[in-house]
C-alpha cells in the first residue's frame, strides 16, 4: 500500500471511527440509564424525552397520588385531616422521591421532609394561585430544585387548605450525571484506542522501517555491510529499503571487487618487481664485468653488451605491457576501426610472425577457409596484438620440444572464428577458467624462466570485446592449448555505407 493511501485511510479513521464508536457506546449508555429510570421511578418514557425532558419524567412518577388526592379533594376532604391517610400517601411519595405537605391557611401542618420543605416553602404558591409550568406542577428552580404539584381545598371549619405533592428534581439528576460521565469516559477511551491503533500501525509501516534504515545506516559509516535489510511492505518505505539493500550489495560487490583488485595490484607489484630485478641484476653484473675488465676479449665484451641489451629489451617490453594495459583497463585506449580484408590481414600477419617463430625452432601452420573477400570492422594494430599476444604465450610454454602452432580460421555464421593451438604444456582445470584474468599466471613462483606480468591475456580478452566479440580457451595438460576468439562480419549494406 502507498504511503498516500495510508495517510488517507489514517484521516478516514480520525475522522469516522471514533464518530461510529461514539455512537454505539452512547446508545448503549443511554438505552442502560433509560433502563435504569424506568426501573427506579418505575415509569415508561421515550429515550429521547428522558434527555430532553427529565423534568416530565418526575412528573409522570407522582401523577398516580396525585389524581387520587384531586379526587379527594372534590369527595371527601375531611380525609386530609386524617393522619394515617396522610402517612400512607407520603409512604407512596416517599419511594418515589417526593414527600407530601400539608398547609392550613398560612401554617403547615404536615411535612413528610421537613428539612426539604424548609428549603421551598417560602416559594411555595398562595391558596388558589396556580402556576402549572410542568403538566399541572410547578417548577422552582435555584439552589434546591423542586417539582411542585399543588391541590386546593376546603376543610371542614371552612379553613383554607393545601396539600402539595413535591419532588426533589436532583433525585434524577444523579443518573444524568452518570450518563454524561460514561459517555466522557467513553469518549476518550475510544480516543485514546483510535490514537494508539493508529500510532502503532504507523509505527509498523513508517518507523519501524525508518529505525532499521538507521540502523543500516549507522552500520555502513562504520564499515560493516554484512547484514540485509528486509522489507515488509510495497509503499514508498518498502521501496526505499529495497533500494538502499540494492545499494549496500552494490556498494558491497564494489568493495570486494576494490580489495580484490588492490590484491592484484599488489601482487602485479611484486611480479613486475621481480621481473625488473632479473634483468637489473643481469645488466648490473655484466656492466660491472665491462668496468672491471672482465671482457678482456673482443668476443666476450660482445657478449657483455648484448645481453645488456636484450635485458634492457625485456625491460622495455614489460613497463610498454603495463602501461599499455592501464589505458585499456581505464577505457582510454583510442580505438581506430575500419573495415579490413580478413584474408589479405591475415595472411600478411602470419607471414611476419612465421620469421619469428622460425628462430625459436617453432613451426606455424594457417588454413583460412573463409570467403577471400570477406572483411570484418576492426583495429589493425589492436587485432595484431591479440595475435601477438597469444602466439607470445604459446611461445613461452612451449619447453624445449619442437614446437607446433596453427592458426585456423573458419565461418561462424555472423561472425568469424580463430583459433590458435599450440603443442605446449597446456594449462590444468584448475587455472583453466582464470588465464584471462588481469595479473593471473598458471606459474605464480616466478622462478621459471618465462617471466611475464600475467597480462598478454587480459589485453587481448578486453580488445576482442571492445570489437564486440568473445575470446575463450580449451587445454589440455601434455598435449597442449587453443585459444578461440570471434569477430564481426561486415555486411555489405553496411559496407557500402562505410565506403
Amino acid at each position: 500500500m502507498k504511503l498516500k493511501s495510508k495517510l488517507m485511510i489514517v484521516f478516514v479513521t480520525v475522522i469516522f471511527f471514533p464518530i461510529i464508536l461514539i455512537s454505539a457506546a452512547g446508545g448503549v449508555i443511554f438505552s442502560y440509564q433509560v433502563n435504569s429510570i424506568e426501573h427506579v421511578y418505575d415509569v415508561q418514557s421515550e429515550k429521547l424525552q428522558v434527555i430532553t425532558n427529565p423534568i416530565q419524567i418526575l412528573n409522570r412518577i407522582t401523577r398516580g397520588v396525585y389524581n387520587e388526592i384531586k379526587l379527594r379533594a372534590l369527595k371527601s376532604p375531611d380525609k386530609f385531616e386524617d393522619r394515617n391517610y396522610l402517612d400512607d400517601l407520603n409512604s407512596q411519595l416517599k419511594r418515589k422521591y417526593s414527600f407530601l405537605a400539608v398547609r392550613k391557611g398560612d401554617y403547615f401542618v404536615y411535612y413528610g421532609n421537613r428539612d426539604k420543605l424548609d428549603k421551598i416553602k417560602i416559594n411555595l404558591p398562595k391558596f388558589g394561585v396556580y402556576n402549572t409550568d410542568v403538566d399541572g406542577g410547578l417548577y422552582v428552580g435555584g439552589k434546591n430544585p423542586f417539582l411542585v404539584k399543588q391541590q386546593d381545598f376546603y376543610y371542614t371549619d371552612g379553613s383554607e387548605g393545601t396539600i402539595f405533592v413535591i419532588t426533589d428534581v436532583d433525585t434524577i439528576v444523579p443518573q444524568l450525571k452518570s450518563t454524561a460521565i460514561q459517555f466522557c469516559l467513553a469518549f476518550f477511551t475510544i480516543i485514546l484506542f483510535t490514537g494508539s491503533l493508529l500510532i502503532l500501525w504507523i509505527y509498523k509501516g513508517i518507523i519501524s522501517p525508518l529505525n532499521t534504515l538507521r540502523i543500516a545506516t549507522n552500520k555502513m559509516k562504520e564499515g560493516n555491510l554484512n547484514f540485509s535489510i528486509e522489507s515488509e511492505s510495497c509503499d514508498e518505505i518498502g521501496q526505499l529499503c529495497d533500494d538502499f539493500e540494492d545499494m549496500r550489495k552494490r556498494l558491497k560487490e564494489l568493495i570486494e571487487v576494490r580489495m580484490q583488485y588492490e590484491v592484484e595490484t599488489r601482487e602485479l607489484i611484486s611480479n613486475i618487481s621481480h621481473d625488473l630485478k632479473t634483468p637489473l641484476t643481469a645488466i648490473k653484473g655484466y656492466s660491472e664485468g665491462i668496468i672491471d675488465g672482465v671482457a678482456d676479449s673482443k668476443e666476450k665484451m660482445d657478449k657483455y653488451v648484448r645481453t645488456i641489451y636484450q635485458k634492457a629489451n625485456d625491460m622495455t617490453s614489460l613497463v610498454d605491457e603495463l602501461s599499455f594495459y592501464s589505458k585499456i583497463d581505464c577505457d582510454t585506449m583510442p580505438y581506430t576501426f575500419t573495415n579490413i580484408n580478413l584474408y589479405k590481414y591475415f595472411n600478411d600477419c602470419i607471414e611476419d610472425l612465421s620469421l619469428d617463430l622460425e628462430v625459436k625452432n617453432i613451426d606455424i601452420e594457417y588454413t583460412n577457409d573463409t570467403d577471400p573477400t570477406l572483411k570484418v570492422a576492426a583495429d589493425v594494430e589492436q587485432l595484431k596484438r591479440v595475435i601477438s599476444n597469444i602466439i607470445g604465450n604459446s611461445v613461452k610454454y612451449i619447453g624445449n620440444k619442437k614446437g607446433l602452432i596453427q592458426v585456423r580460421i573458419s565461418d561462424d555464421g555472423d561472425s568469424i572464428r580463430v583459433e590458435i593451438q599450440d603443442n605446449g604444456k597446456g594449462i590444468g582445470k584448475e587455472d583453466l577458467p582464470y588465464i584471462f584474468d588481469r595479473f593471473y599466471r598458471t606459474d605464480s613462483s616466478r622462478n621459471s624462466s618465462q617471466g611475464g606480468s600475467g597480462l598478454g591475456l587480459s589485453i587481448a580478452k578486453k580488445i576482442i570485446e571492445e570489437h564486440c566479440g568473445t575470446i575463450w580457451a580449451d587445454s589440455v595438460e601434455g598435449e597442449g592449448t587453443t585459444i578461440y576468439f570471434t569477430l564481426k562480419k561486415v555486411v555489405k549494406e553496411q559496407e557500402e555505407g562505410n565506403e
